[in-house]
């Protein structure tokens, strides 16, 4: 055998025994490796979660807060309330924090009345157009928080709440973020909403939303990573829940579960005993 076989042959049996190795690891449970050499992540938990109704005439609805610079519609003002509540919660780094917006329809009060004005040859109103775009109140959101990092709007006949964690997850990869802020709003409407609704309806099969026109509902959740230590104290763990295609009630869900979270009651009430 010549010298070179023989150190191809010494770095082959390297090779496999450290595969071996890799494979002992995996079976012990501890330090195991996917496949592909990734290292495993740790899951999602929320850290802070916040919900807000407007008019929709059931128990908990809060008057339409102010925010400057948008009018007339709900969609605004409830998107930048409870994403406040959140990021006052659990106070992070804008520059490590990254939003993310569902609606199904957007801003479905500024596009109608932005119509109306125009059908009946009135002049438009500049603070409508800005106001249109979902983008709008992040742009706000980001300047009042100092947030930098990504941000994104979406619509899904599917599940939102599933389409935003898919976002976390993915945007969570990114080495440079600790946290991400999910919003997601829904507006009630006039008869183009209501015609809208019907056809989807007829075509998925999805139920019409039984929301007055004046009505809003809004909530975010404020997602991380146990492993990050970016973060005081523990987040609760996120648990599987049944999908609300084009709905955010989901997001109502995961910001009632982090409210009856173990390690939040803990946390308050250590926080109460400090104050005492």
């Amino acid at each position: 055998m010549t010298e070179t076989e023989t150190k191809t042959e010494t770095k082959t049996e390297t090779k496999t025994d450290r595969r071996r190795t890799t494979e002992t690891r995996s079976d012990s449970g501890s330090e195991a490796l996917p496949a592909d050499g990734s290292v495993p992540r740790s899951p999602l938990v929320v850290l802070a979660g916040a919900t807000a109704t407007h008019g929709t005439g059931r128990d908990g609805d809060i008057p339409l807060p102010r925010l400057p610079g948008f009018v007339e519609s709900a969609f605004s003002p409830l998107v930048y309330e409870v994403a406040a509540r959140c990021l006052a919660e659990r106070p992070g780094d804008g520059a490590r924090t990254a939003v993310a917006l569902a609606s199904l329809m957007g801003d479905t009060t500024t596009a109608d009345l932005a119509s109306r004005r125009v059908v009946a040859g009135r002049v438009h109103n500049p603070l409508l157009f800005m106001q249109a775009t979902a983008n709008s109140v992040l742009g706000h959101l980001s300047r009042e928080f100092g947030i930098t990092g990504q941000m994104f709007s979406l619509s899904t006949l599917d599940d939102p709440v599933t389409e935003l964690l898919a976002m976390a997850e993915l945007l969570l990869e990114d080495p440079e973020l600790d946290q991400v802020l999910v919003v997601g709003v829904e507006l009630g409407g006039g008869e183009r909403w209501a015609a809208v609704h019907r056809e989807l309806s007829a075509e998925y099969g999805r139920p019409v939303p039984d929301l007055p026109e004046t009505a809003a509902l809004a909530a975010a959740v404020l997602l991380g990573r146990p492993d990050s230590g970016a973060h005081p104290g523990p987040g609760a763990p996120i648990t599987a829940a049944a999908p609300h295609n084009g709905s955010v009630q989901g997001l109502f869900d995961l910001a009632a579960a982090h409210r009856r979270s173990p390690r939040d009651a803990e946390r308050d009430e250590t926080e109460s005993h400090a104050h005492q």
